[in-house]
């Protein structure tokens, strides 16, 4: 049994790296900043939480300890990602000449 844990956590890991490797690769390719904040927040928490995952796999022991520092990031990842958004919209940060829709700006204007 403890074979498999170690076949499972090593694979876990291995695509919790992947993700957090695409997500650096996003933040270097998108256009604009709101694309790179969404790349960024969306392959670091998944990818994140698949190496703790594999981190509890791997040492059962750490289990709660692993699963409060998920939560922790599953709260405040997102929530940091669009009080920056919110911040760059304010102060007027470019968007991509690809954007045809503006939400926000909908949002605030009515």
């Amino acid at each position: 049994m403890a074979g498999l844990l170690d076949i499972v956590g090593g694979l876990l890991m291995v695509g919790g790296t992947a993700f957090l490797v695409f997500g650096g690769l996003g933040l270097v390719r998108m256009p604009d900043l709101f694309n790179r904040i969404h790349a960024g927040t969306k392959a670091t928490t998944l990818g994140t939480l698949l190496t703790l995952a594999g981190a509890a796999c791997l040492r059962p022991d750490w289990g709660w300890k692993l699963l409060l520092i998920a939560v922790f990031i599953l709260s405040t990842n997102p929530l940091s990602a669009q009080v920056l958004a919110r911040a760059a919209h304010r102060i007027g940060a470019a968007m991509s000449v690809k954007t045809r829709v503006d939400r926000l700006e909908e949002d605030q204007g009515a």
